[in-house]
């Protein structure tokens, strides 16, 4: 008889695209996600997936069955949810993705609060930059940031956020201080390419002023881009909550701070529809106690917020 585990491991399977992501997911072996996909199978008399030494791919059964499963593993949430409820628990699987580099040093702390705080609810947490479609991928929220584009998803603001134009002193040394947007033109940059566009917009006056940043190191990785530029391989936008220690050490510099760069939110976002489940509403909730009020979770924020800004250690004289 087709079990709930099994089902659940069918469908990681199909959204993985294979047994060894899938075994990875779910904290189990490969044996075992690969013995209970056989076991369904077997079962339903039917092939669910179709295997080639390269890659794995649903059947027109197998996407029929992974529909009708997803299905049955929500109304199986619910229904645990709903009779927990009775008792003040919250239980349930909780589907969550979020941003890498935020993600990793800011997410990761308060879902581990999250989980002593409700012992009996599960957390599933992706850490990617892409944009995850929640509803198809059956994720119950993502952390988003930037500045939301106009869909179904219902939103909570969580907090505000900056960049700052950084180098390394040995960099900036060797290669000048930039003294206006002009002037970056001149310099290596280190190229963020986790968004459709690289260019840099910086507030000069009353208008906006875009430069396209020129160099040869591109990544998709914040934590990546503040390595290279310790390493003074050159400038680089990167957002504050990044930035205070590396900074405080005096590891890099920030840059043109008369010349802002847009701000953005922090955002946690849900699939449309009524009320949340319970699950998702201790989420939100635990995510605005945690970033709301003064950002004391980003050093450089939180001494804006006291009324003082970085400070930019330009030499008197530069060459």
């Amino acid at each position: 008889m087709i079990e709930f585990d099994d089902m659940r491991c069918f469908v990681e399977v199909v959204d993985n695209g294979g047994f060894n992501r899938a075994a990875k997911r779910l904290g189990v072996s490969k044996s075992i996600v690969s013995r209970r996909v056989a076991r369904i199978e077997a079962d339903l008399g039917t092939v669910l997936l179709s295997r080639t030494t390269r890659s794995i791919s649903p059947t027109e059964a197998g996407l029929e069955f992974k529909a009708r499963a997803e299905r049955i593993l929500a109304d199986f949430d619910a229904a645990r949810e709903a009779v927990s409820a009775h008792d003040g628990a919250v239980v349930g699987r909780l589907r969550l993705t979020a941003p890498q580099s935020f993600g990793v040093r800011h997410v990761s702390p308060v879902l581990a609060q999250l989980a002593k705080d409700h012992p009996l609810l599960e957390i599933d947490v992706v850490f990617d930059d892409g944009v995850r479609d929640l509803v198809a991928e059956g994720f119950d929220a993502a952390i988003r940031i930037g500045n939301l584009s106009d869909s179904s998803l219902v939103a909570r603001r969580l907090a505000p956020g900056r960049s700052l134009l950084v180098a390394a002193r040995d960099y900036l040394e060797r290669r000048g201080w930039p003294q206006a947007p002009a002037d970056l033109a001149a310099h290596d940059a280190l190229i963020y390419s986790g968004r459709s566009s690289v260019d840099w917009r910086l507030r000069e006056g009353n208008r906006w002023v875009s430069v396209h940043p020129k160099g040869r190191l591109r990544s998709d990785s914040g934590e990546t881009l503040l390595d290279w530029a310790i390493a003074g391989l050159g400038i680089a936008e990167i957002p504050t909550f990044l930035l205070a220690d590396a900074i405080e050490s005096r590891a890099i510099e920030p840059l043109l701070l008369d010349y802002p760069l847009p701000r953005f939110g922090i955002y946690v976002v849900r699939p449309p529809g009524g009320t949340a489940p319970a699950k998702v509403r201790v989420l939100i909730e635990t995510l605005v106690a945690h970033f709301g009020g003064a950002p004391h979770w980003d050093k450089c924020l939180m001494h804006e917020h006291n009324g003082a800004k970085p400070r930019e250690r330009v030499p008197a004289a530069v060459s």
